[in-house]
């Protein structure tokens, strides 16, 4: 029976290496989002044994959860770069058919040629539609349109465009050459009721489940979703140092399960040897 028991055990310290590992791996990813591994005891006794007579039967992996804490914001001068100060996500799209809808930290955006902005994956960033004075004028999924930045003055190609400038509630702004501007939306962001619900998918992407409950969308400054930084990006909320010292925990924890296997089989083959 220790066999099984010190064999859980390994199992569990595995699993916690592979977590640690995966975090540490990942320090240089932006927008990433570190795990943490939960376990727990396994026990078994039938209604007439005394629960102060048994050992138990070792351990088990209970979850593998994202901890969506803040990163750090890293400056990097470029204006399609954003950083989210608070807890919402951007809203990214992929191309039909599928058109699939992700939400991620990581704001490393860039314009195609055809002026769409898209983020590391390929995906399209999208916006919450405005109103002349620059107000949201819908919230919901279907009102979503993908940033899209003109090469000129809408009506007049011959003025080309300037600038381009993102505010912290996310209100994008184009600048023209004759010194005109309009406004192309605001930055859609989402919020969720159960952040550990969501469903990784990598990349720093990740897609809404049952389980994380259908996004919140508004614009920034809005709730819990925080602030937009222009031209930073956020870093993954990985502390080195932290899991290095995690990951010597769970390394002697590998160790005195292995150990625990070694007596124990020293001791089977003590009783297997014994002569009457």
């Amino acid at each position: 029976m220790s066999f099984n028991t010190s064999l859980t055990g390994l199992k569990a310290a595995q699993s916690d290496l592979s977590t640690i590992s995966n975090n540490v791996a990942n320090v240089g990813s932006n927008g990433f989002k570190k795990s943490v591994a939960a376990f727990g005891d396994l026990f078994a006794s039938s209604p007439t044994q005394s629960t102060q007579q048994i050992a138990g039967l070792g351990t088990h992996l209970q979850s593998i959860k994202q901890q969506f804490t803040q990163g750090t914001l890293t400056s990097t001068g470029k204006t399609l770069d954003l950083a989210i100060a608070g807890e919402g996500m951007f809203i990214v799209k992929g191309d039909p058919p599928r058109s699939e809808t992700s939400y991620t930290r990581n704001g490393a955006f860039s314009p195609d040629k055809d002026g769409n902005v898209l983020d590391a994956t390929g995906q399209k960033l999208q916006v919450l539609p405005v109103d002349a004075s620059g107000n949201v004028t819908g919230t919901g999924l279907g009102d979503l349109t993908t940033l899209q930045l003109p090469a000129s003055k809408p009506g007049d190609p011959t003025v080309a465009l300037a600038n381009i400038s993102i505010g912290q509630d996310g209100l994008v702004t184009a600048t023209y050459a004759d010194g005109t501007s309009g406004m192309l939306g605001k930055v859609a962001m989402a919020s969720f009721p159960s952040e550990d619900g969501l469903k990784p998918i990598g990349d720093a992407h990740w897609q809404s489940t049952g389980n994380s409950g259908p996004p919140m969308i508004n614009s920034a400054e809005n709730g819990p979703l925080g602030s937009i930084h222009s031209g930073a990006l956020e870093s993954a909320n990985v502390d080195v140092t932290e899991e290095l010292v995690a990951l010597i925990g769970a390394q002697r924890n590998f160790q005195a399960n292995a150990k625990a296997l070694e007596t124990e089989g020293t001791i089977m083959s003590s009783i297997i040897n014994l002569r009457v």
